[in-house]
């Protein structure tokens, strides 16, 4: 992530000065953004660059942004002495190639620091969003929605594949077990670690990722995950090893498997996003349900065609989405399936999340 931040910024002319905790790291960096850039002149794409080696200093009035993907911003200024320079931009990876960015505000983020970030995101030709601050922010909190949904289909009696299969015939261009596979089943897993304390007994959880991981599986990078992987290829392979372990992973937690519709993996996968898109308005995190859409389309391939979550929410209709929600609270408990009171509202009222500002 680090080189492809680097990219975005020298690639629209910017002067970039790397520092790392160490050497070695330095080194992998700069490897990266050699690489990258060798790429590029071997197709044809760029003429042969000269890089040199950068010391940065902080000077006073200097922004400092985070790429944090999670982390909340305001709790990272806390460390600095100046908070009002803090600002978090969180680039997708690969950053040299992916076009969001969200921009993320901390409380005491100057306004002249967000009117710079957002100015600099266009300049290096990104798709620049302006959210509030908080765990995941806009896209990775609803994203976080959908994987526990994913995690609990598996559980219920899903596989990998047909939970990828029915949302990629939904329009994305992969599943959500395929692109964990992609990214690497560690980052998930490191970041379930981190936040063990704070899940709340008797509240459902699943850690089959972490039984996953534990195997040594984690993603492509390994041969695989989810997935397995033939050597020098990325064509995820159901595997039948995981499909054991999920089996025998049900049977231990006591959960009956059974038959699972791809309208119903959609609904669980699609509806709580929804539903978290409509707290993430309601808290002012996001302004506008289009800046929702705009994260979703550009950060996470949701399909072109469908709008976004939340415009994909209007086309349905409101009321048909909370009708679907309050039966999944019914069905599963209130742990995760509270109608989003704005959703009710708007609902009630026959309107959409568009039709709403």
């Amino acid at each position: 992530m680090g080189g492809g931040i680097a990219m975005s910024f020298a690639n629209a002319g910017f002067p970039v000065a790397l520092l790392e905790a160490d050497a070695q790291a330095l080194e992998r960096g700069e490897g990266v953004i050699r690489s990258n850039y060798q790429a590029s002149v071997a197709r044809g794409k760029l003429t042969q660059e000269v890089f040199d080696q950068l010391d940065a200093v902080a000077r006073s009035g200097a922004i400092l942004a985070t790429n944090t993907s999670y982390l909340e911003v305001c709790k990272i200024a806390e460390f600095t002495r100046r908070p009002q320079d803090v600002v978090g931009m969180h680039f997708f990876s690969p950053a040299h190639v992916m076009k969001l960015l969200e921009n993320v505000r901390a409380k005491k983020t100057a306004p002249d620091v967000l009117e710079t970030v957002m100015d600099v995101g266009r300049k290096i030709g990104k798709v620049a969003v302006l959210v509030g601050d908080g765990y995941g922010f806009v896209g990775n909190r609803m994203l976080a929605q959908r994987t526990r949904e994913a995690w609990f289909l598996l559980e219920e009696g899903a596989t990998p594949h047909q939970v990828d299969d029915a949302l990629t015939d939904f329009g994305f261009a992969m599943g959500p077990f395929g692109v964990s596979d992609l990214a690497g089943l560690d980052i998930g897993w490191r970041n379930r670690k981190a936040r063990a304390h704070l899940r709340k007994p008797g509240v459902r959880d699943s850690n089959l990722l972490d039984k996953v991981c534990e195997m040594g599986r984690l993603g492509q990078k390994t041969g695989a995950g989810w997935y397995r992987y033939e050597k020098g290829s990325r064509k995820p392979i159901p595997d039948p090893v995981i499909e054991a372990l999920i089996v025998e992973h049900s049977r231990q937690a006591g959960i009956e498997r059974r038959d699972i519709t791809d309208e119903e993996i959609v609904q669980r996968c699609l509806y709580s996003m929804i539903n978290e898109g409509a707290r993430i308005l309601s808290e002012k995190i996001a302004d506008r349900p289009e800046d929702i859409d705009t994260i979703w389309l550009h950060g996470y391939g949701f399909p072109a065609s469908r709008g976004g979550p939340m415009r994909y929410a209007d086309d349905v209709g409101l009321r048909r989405v909370l009708a679907t929600i309050v039966i999944f609270q019914e069905k599963f408990g209130p742990d995760f399936w509270i109608p989003a009171p704005l959703l009710s509202d708007l609902a009630a009222q026959g309107r959409g999340f568009y039709s709403a500002k």
